[in-house]
């Protein structure tokens, strides 16, 4: 199974006061077709398909305050938390509990200070392109999600997991691939991946003890592709 990852981006949650309870939480915890930010070599965006197979299972999913197992506001599985993928994005709806945690969220969302919304997933699939800047992009076709949450410092956790992706993809290591300039992977990703021989994937995997395995097999694969 994938590592848990996480995602944010920057869009005011929204409340609304209820007849019963302490009112209710919306927000989008993704949004679909918009690239993210650089994420350490990579940039990302979700298909509109990526959470359908969660949401047609019905795996449990929370609602945690800044992702914090002390602080949770819903769950679906209570029917205190919904979900729903629009042509937007994820929209989730929490009903907010009569809870220290859940008073606290009411008043930082009534006075505009929840500004970001997130959501934590272990990829099913993804799959590797280049934006036309010739940048590595992923996209992620379908997602196993764990939890959403609104939070107030956004933060992605470490995107290893992103990169070990692209690493497998291109048949290399991770320090490899983090080390590639741009324009190396770019022309990796583009190559046909029957273009890679299994001659070339061995000695990619023992050139660690040369000065620049990555360049080496860069290099091969471009003879390669102007043959």
């Amino acid at each position: 199974m994938r590592d848990l990852e996480l995602r944010h981006i920057s869009q005011p949650v929204e409340f609304r006061e209820t007849t019963n309870g302490l009112g209710t939480l919306s927000g989008y915890a993704s949004v679909f077709n918009r690239l993210s930010q650089n994420l350490g070599g990579f940039v990302e965006r979700v298909d509109p398909a990526a959470f359908n197979k969660s949401l047609a299972d019905q795996v449990p999913v929370l609602a945690r305050y800044n992702h914090d197992d002390n602080q949770l506001l819903g769950t679906t599985e209570g029917g205190t938390l919904t979900l729903e993928a629009d042509g937007t994005g994820l929209r989730y709806d929490v009903a907010l509990p009569d809870t220290s945690t859940g008073r606290d969220v009411r008043e930082l969302a009534k006075r505009g200070d929840l500004r970001y919304s997130s959501f934590a997933f272990r990829t099913i699939d993804d799959y590797w392109d280049v934006t036309p800047e010739g940048f590595p992009m992923r996209t992620l076709l379908a997602v196993q999600l764990v939890d959403v949450a609104p939070v107030n410092n956004p933060a992605y956790r470490d995107t290893t997991t992103g990169l070990r992706s692209l690493a497998e993809h291109l048949h290399m290591d991770v320090a490899q691939v983090r080390d590639a300039a741009p324009e190396e992977l770019r022309k990796l990703i583009l190559t046909p991946p029957d273009s890679r021989t299994d001659e070339e994937r061995a000695e990619q995997n023992e050139g660690q003890h040369e000065m620049h395995p990555d360049l080496t097999l860069y290099r091969r694969r471009l003879d390669l592709h102007r043959a």
